[in-house]
């Protein structure tokens, strides 16, 4: 098997989806490619996070008596009925995923505030999990700078607080809302913050703090812009730096 079989099957392998034959080739590759067998562990590692950090809602007690009862009625109806019963059952069954998927999601927007609080996290997670914090690597803000004023029709702020314990490891570009914007990423200690900078157009951002798995989100205003920032620091020292960016 070579990588590109490999890669094709590797979300199968973690899934259980695979026959104990292509299984076990895909396993013997992994062993021997080490490309392979990271991404294999990476997308481990993240099926995990989401089982442990999304929220679970089992099913309530009347929907299992309810699809009880449709079992016991079809093990004893002739078997037109009995088709009649279970495309009952199987239809309750899409219903209930359905709503749990649907309740889900409302439940994660609410947890985050709004729309635009989960969509930063969601671009955080992704970026520290691949392993692709920035696209261009630098600390010198006149290096940055540039980069991003280059590949955006805006030209976003970029402050350098190194000298304050804010370390500037350089920056990427994100699409967030239908729009190219530009994400500094900054270090402080052993957290690392996304800050995503866009012009300020529109409905102003409100001075808040949202919280959206387990991280943290801030919103400012400043220079003309909007600023957002995300990281696993705590609340109050996120938005004190996120305010020292805006105000320049």
């Amino acid at each position: 098997m070579n990588c590109n079989e490999a890669v094709a099957r590797i979300a199968a392998l973690a899934d259980g989806e695979l026959d104990p034959v292509q299984s076990d080739l895909l396993e013997r590759h992994l062993m021997r490619c080490a490309n392979c067998a990271a991404e294999h562990r990476e997308l481990l590692q993240l099926r995990t996070q989401l089982r442990e950090e999304l929220p679970y809602h089992r099913a309530p007690s009347e929907l299992r008596e309810h699809v009880q009862q449709l079992g016991r009625a079809a093990a004893t109806t002739p078997v037109a009925q009995r088709r009649r019963w279970l495309l009952g059952g199987a239809l309750a069954g899409a219903m209930a995923a359905s709503a749990a998927w649907l309740l889900g999601s409302a439940l994660l927007a609410w947890h985050g505030g709004n729309e635009l609080a989960s969509e930063v996290t969601a671009l955080h997670v992704r970026a520290t999990l691949s392993h692709h914090l920035v696209d261009v690597a630098s600390s010198d803000r006149h290096t940055v700078k540039p980069w991003l004023s280059s590949r955006l029709d805006y030209a976003p702020p970029v402050s350098d607080l190194a000298a304050e314990g804010l370390v500037l490891e350089g920056a990427r570009l994100e699409r967030l809302q239908q729009g190219t914007v530009a994400t500094l990423v900054y270090r402080y200690r052993e957290h690392h913050i996304d800050v995503f900078v866009r012009p300020q157009a529109g409905t102003s951002l409100p001075q808040r703090l949202d919280v959206v798995r387990g991280f943290n989100v801030a919103f400012t205003q400043g220079a003309g812009m909007q600023w957002i920032a995300v990281s696993d620091l705590n609340a109050a020292q996120l938005a004190a730096w996120l305010q020292r960016l805006a105000d320049g």
